[in-house]
């Protein structure tokens, strides 16, 4: 017998995430990951002929769950800027029908977010008092609100170019997320001391180059759907200790590792832990003798976990 699934628009996941401890259904995936009950296969990025844009699908399993999934996620190449959507898919392991096609641009967000989260938590170190936020959208406020508890920061600076563009309204909401938050006029101040420097960013090339930083710090970076998109230079890899989200997908999709073991000698190898790894204890917590540098692509499980949250709130 076919089913049809249940449609979940943006706004009623907007609504239902917040019911739910998303860094906490996160940890448990990667869990999973390390324990053998969860599958995550590599991205699938399939272009649009005569460059009109790309598809990436996203696709996981949570065995012990007994559903798997895909995100689907164009980049239309238009006139007016790109435009890109997410849709995720979820399905069951047990009848083999469709559950929950849910739009995913929320998902998306508290994801990327709370995959940083979790990294924050088990990488910065200890006694980490600064903390700097470079981007201002959706993405990096909701960075900041999962990560403004994990440590006992004495100060929250936020800097993005397009601040100066924006209204008094959105830079309220910005300056309420915390009252340890603070606007910084530019990107130098918002760096200044940092001992954790989240990239929230949706540039295709490198807004930070690590060497400007006074200090060794956690470097954490967020992946858009432009190709070989990067937030750090690709050769600085090789001067810092690198951690990803799953080592096993991550440097075939990230730009600034493609481009760094095509033209600057580095190697996948050369990645010191995954989250699996971390949160299994099966890698050490970093030294701090260099940088420390976080990359996530955003994975197919993170999507599928949360989506099958959504559809048990919702069932």
């Amino acid at each position: 017998m076919s089913s049809t699934p249940y449609v979940m628009t943006q706004a009623q996941a907007r609504e239902l995430l917040a019911q739910v401890d998303v860094p906490q259904i996160l940890r448990k995936l990667f869990r999973d990951l390390a324990a053998g009950q969860a599958v995550q296969p590599a991205q699938q990025l399939v272009e649009f002929p005569k460059g009109a844009g790309d598809f990436i699908n996203y696709l996981g399993v949570l065995a012990e769950d007994q559903v798997y999934g895909v995100k689907t996620s164009p980049y239309i190449v238009r006139d007016q800027g790109p435009l890109v959507t997410a849709w995720t898919l979820l399905m069951s392991m047990q009848t083999g029908q469709p559950l929950l096609l849910c739009d995913a641009a929320e998902l998306t967000t508290a994801r990327t977010a709370a995959t940083t989260a979790v990294a924050v938590d088990a990488l910065a170190p200890p006694q980490a008092r600064r903390l700097a936020v470079i981007g201002s959208g959706a993405v990096a406020r909701a960075h900041v609100q999962f990560v403004k508890d994990l440590r006992g920061w004495q100060s929250i600076h936020l800097y993005s170019p397009g601040l100066k563009h924006k209204s008094a309204e959105a830079l309220a909401c910005l300056t309420e997320l915390d009252p340890r938050l603070q606007l910084a006029d530019s990107l130098e101040a918002a760096l200044h001391d940092a001992d954790v420097v989240m990239l929230c960013t949706s540039s295709a090339k490198a807004v930070l180059d690590p060497q400007t930083l006074g200090k060794p710090a956690l470097i954490t970076s967020i992946s858009t759907n432009a190709p070989r998109a990067h937030e750090v230079p690709p050769q600085s890899l090789n001067d810092m200790d690198v951690f990803c989200d799953y080592r096993q997908t991550t440097p075939g999709s990230a730009g600034e590792m493609l481009i760094a073991g095509e033209q600057h000698g580095w190697d996948a190898s050369r990645i010191v832990g995954d989250l699996p790894q971390l949160l299994s204890e099966r890698v050490a917590r970093p030294d701090y003798e260099r940088h420390v540098f976080f990359r996530s692509i955003g994975l197919g499980l993170e999507d599928v976990a949360l989506a099958n949250a959504l559809y048990r709130l919702n069932n």
